[in-house]
């Protein structure tokens, strides 16, 4: 009985640095998935070349409008921004220029443990993916919420010099991710369901406050009435909240992914929003105080990542926790002792 031969495909060769910024400033979409992938890696070696690239892919970076979405359970974000998205390459961006390239993120906490849901919305989003323009991407499973949402900071660096004028970035998971996405958006909408009397009671305070503007999902056929009785409770509602930083009032409107309807409405606030926030300067501002947290973000986390890999630190952390655990140690002492280590093994 014969047996065909195993199949092995050939690993594909390691592309230079070179070849890396070439392709993502080329907008080939192959390059740029290889060269998030790369990012998304553990492996030393695979973070001092993606380092490399966005060093070198930076000055191309920055010429988008970036919008964070975000919203409750069962809001239907996955179709909210293929029915945005869709719009935006047909009718024009944010920006006061047709949108021409749209690239999809998004930040999942949970891909750790299941592996995403971000998959699923992928293929739900099937004509957007469908689209030459468009470029959607999972969100990396690592341990923590800040590595995902540094990954995806980076990746909206190199969408950006890919030439993507237009990044929607969409939480998937729950908790801080909101906190995280308004970190990298200039635009952070908040989708809502109608029954505002219901749902204003499980929002929380710091999401309202952090959101430029609010959309009513799904206010079509019967829906239709209760998602304006819902706009005007939640109108109602913001007026309790401090003035934003950018200076604009926070808009509410009611849409619809299935109908069409209110979504060119949508756009034109985000196109006003942006250009009065270009023209009082609070746009950039928050862009600028964005790359500030980042650069801190970074920071920590690096320093983190060191202290933990010191072979000092590593000889000496399972003992002192042992003893936190006896009682036999306060938690600060064991810490202040694991620190004063790490800077005698750093000044050797």
């Amino acid at each position: 009985m014969s047996h065909a031969p195993d199949f092995q495909p050939k690993p594909r060769r390691r592309l230079t640095l070179e070849e890396y910024v070439d392709g993502v400033l080329a907008g080939d979409r192959v390059t740029l998935s290889r060269a998030i992938t790369l990012l998304e890696s553990a492996r030393a070696d695979h973070q001092e070349l993606a380092q490399e690239i966005i060093s070198r892919c930076l000055p191309s970076a920055g010429r988008s409008f970036r919008l964070g979405v975000t919203g409750v359970p069962g809001v239907g974000k996955s179709t909210f921004i293929e029915a945005f998205g869709k719009l935006a390459l047909e009718r024009g961006g944010f920006t006061g220029a047709p949108a021409s390239r749209l690239a999809v993120l998004a930040i999942d906490p949970s891909s750790a443990r299941t592996h995403g849901s971000i998959l699923g919305d992928k293929t739900r989003m099937v004509e957007l993916s469908r689209d030459e323009r468009a470029f959607i991407r999972p969100s990396p499973a690592v341990d923590s919420l800040g590595g995902v949402a540094r990954k995806t900071r980076e990746t909206i660096i190199l969408c950006e010099a890919a030439g993507y004028d237009t990044i929607f970035i969409e939480t998937v998971g729950v908790g801080q991710s909101e906190t995280a996405v308004h970190s990298m958006s200039d635009f952070f909408l908040l989708l809502m369901l109608s029954g505002a009397g219901d749902e204003l009671q499980g929002i929380k305070r710091g999401i309202m406050e952090m959101a430029d503007g609010l959309a009513i999902t799904k206010a079509d056929g019967d829906n239709a009435a209760r998602a304006r009785s819902a706009a005007i409770e939640y109108r109602t509602a913001l007026h309790l909240f401090p003035p934003a930083a950018s200076g604009q009032s926070v808009n509410v409107l009611t849409c619809s992914a299935q109908s069409g309807a209110g979504l060119e409405d949508l756009r034109a606030s985000l196109a006003e929003f942006y250009q009065a926030t270009r023209a009082n300067g609070s746009f950039a501002r928050r862009r600028e105080e964005q790359a500030r947290f980042w650069f801190y973000e970074s920071l920590q986390d690096q320093l983190k990542r060191d202290f933990f890999a010191d072979s000092a630190v590593q000889l000496r952390l399972a003992e002192l926790e042992k003893s936190v655990r006896a009682g036999a140690v306060s938690p600060f002492q064991a810490a202040h002792q694991l620190i004063e280590l790490y800077s005698r093994s750093k000044t050797k």
